[in-house]
């Protein structure tokens, strides 16, 4: 497992920097400005729309296709598997109509702060989006079919295609001085990343049957498993939306500062939780199948104690370099001091929280694989009214700060809670190794930011900003990953097990 995880961590560093050519390309044409705050709330709006009907189906299909193929076979799971795919379908469809009908008030919800041509481009911008979402969900789907037949590579890859034609988009709409090239590219790159995975697909002996049973005994099964997730996902998307909403109301370009903040704050999540996550998925719910709790055990334990390795550094690493790495990365074009500032102070904030995100993407996709959605369901509920209580609270006297650090405040509190829950579940499952493995890596990661504040404020100043960042990053790893291997970590034989494999390839 953790061989293929650093595998998809290779795949996902290089998908994420072409995403953050695809932000650093908008925000030099753009800015933080009222097209580019369009631009993103139709963006949101559809993913949404689409976590809505697919997410929640998608997690609930990897544990439910391990269930029926180990008690009735794989060809059974295939039927189940082509019966759900054209409800879905049918599903979409539905939802794409409503959504044509209700743009308006989808767009109000999302930015109470539009109006006048913002809020008309917005609209259109998200009626045109909608579209996409058809190719977004077979995308989805067959992403879960290849993990499940041991194929992650590929699917990990999706993000490139994809990022490559959205900055075509973005460039050609400026040069062209046409935004509605914005909205079309992003359809475009939805229907050439399911494409993407055909290929694959077709090695897998895939075939597709145009079959449609809502009776089948799976599928009833299935849905009393989805919609507790759903909603789990419904209310965290009721999160953005409050988010997403304040920064509307708060300054012009306060959702594009957001965004962008969130975005690379998701790249440590992107790079290392959901590389672990994606691969763990599959096998622990295979484990939970057939109740070898074991080695079920003994997964989460391994996998949470990777994430603490990685996460906890890259926290304290952003938190002290979030105005050099903002300034560095978008700094350029129409991006100016005032939305430098924004994003950063917002970056900051979200880094605080960034072990409780990575934690409860682990243990919610544990919860899901033992067939227990309303945990996380309960949790998630918790979490949105924390979020937005404190969101209200924190935004009036720290503005778009205050929205980031309130995400972060909830996502740390309701970690924690799930993880109480899910030693009451399963019982003991490596706590005390992985509060060990916290202690030392906090000691350690401590250590790297206070040579990293000092190296960057006051010894190679004067230094050109990418060489400068690149040497402090540089020497904050290697001394963060000398001290993990004095204070024998032991997650840290992983990383010198494969320094050695690269060494004599």
């Amino acid at each position: 497992m953790k061989k293929t995880a650093v595998l998809l961590m290779i795949i996902a560093v290089l998908s994420k920097v072409s995403g953050f050519l695809r932000d650093i390309t908008l925000s030099f044409f753009y800015g933080a400005t009222s097209t580019s705050d369009a631009y993103i709330i139709s963006i949101t709006i559809t993913s949404v729309l689409f976590n809505l009907i697919i997410s929640g189906i998608s997690t609930a299909y990897i544990p439910m296709f391990k269930q029926i193929e180990h008690e009735k076979g794989h060809q059974s799971a295939s039927i189940f598997t082509n019966n759900l795919i054209n409800i879905v379908f049918l599903v979409t469809t539905a939802v794409i109509l409503m959504g044509f009908l209700f743009s308006n008030i989808l767009v109000k919800l999302f930015a109470l702060g539009f109006d006048g041509e913002t809020l008309k481009t917005t609209v259109l911008f998200t009626r045109i989006g909608l579209v996409g979402i058809y190719f977004t969900s077979l995308t989805q789907f067959f992403t879960s079919y290849l993990q499940l037949h041991g194929k992650f590579t590929i699917p990990a890859m999706i993000g490139f295609p994809f990022n490559i034609i959205i900055i075509l988009s973005i460039v050609i709409s400026s040069s062209q001085s046409n935004i509605m090239i914005l909205a079309i590219g992003s359809v475009l790159a939805a229907v050439i990343q399911m494409f993407f995975l055909v290929p694959s697909l077709s090695k897998t002996n895939y075939r597709y049957t145009p079959i449609l049973q809502f009776t089948d005994k799976n599928i009833k099964k299935m849905a009393g498993i989805v919609f507790p997730i759903m909603i789990g996902i419904s209310i965290d998307q009721i999160n953005l939306m409050v988010d997403k909403t304040l920064a509307s109301k708060l300054v012009e370009g306060g959702i594009s500062a957001l965004t962008y903040a969130s975005r690379l704050n998701d790249f440590v999540q992107g790079i290392f939780v959901l590389s672990f996550v994606t691969v763990m998925f599959p096998l622990i719910s295979n484990m939970a199948a057939k109740k070898n709790t074991e080695d079920f055990k003994a997964s989460i334990s391994e996998v949470i104690s990777s994430v603490i390795l990685i996460v906890v550094p890259a926290s304290i690493g952003i938190m002290i370099l979030a105005e050099p790495i903002i300034r560095m990365l978008f700094g350029h074009g129409h991006f100016d001091d005032r939305a430098i500032d924004m994003t950063s102070h917002a970056l900051f904030f979200y880094s605080i929280g960034m072990i409780g995100y990575g934690f409860r993407e682990i243990l919610n996709r544990t919860f899901y694989s033992l067939q227990d959605t309303k945990t996380p369901m309960y949790n998630a509920s918790l979490s949105v009214v924390l979020n937005i209580v404190l969101s209200f609270i924190l935004s009036s006297y720290m503005g778009i700060s205050g929205l980031a650090l309130a995400t972060s405040i909830s996502a740390l509190f309701c970690s924690t809670l799930l993880v109480i829950k899910l030693r009451k579940k399963i019982g003991s499952f490596g706590l005390k190794g992985n509060f060990i493995t916290f202690m030392k890596v906090i000691f350690a990661a401590t250590v790297m930011g206070i040579i990293v504040y000092v190296m960057n404020e006051y010894v190679l100043t004067g230094w050109n900003a990418l060489f400068k960042m690149t040497v402090v990053i540089f020497t904050g790893s290697v001394i963060y990953f000398i001290l993990i291997i004095l204070l024998k970590v032991k997650e840290s034989k992983l990383f010198l097990n494969y320094l050695r494999k690269i060494i004599h390839l």
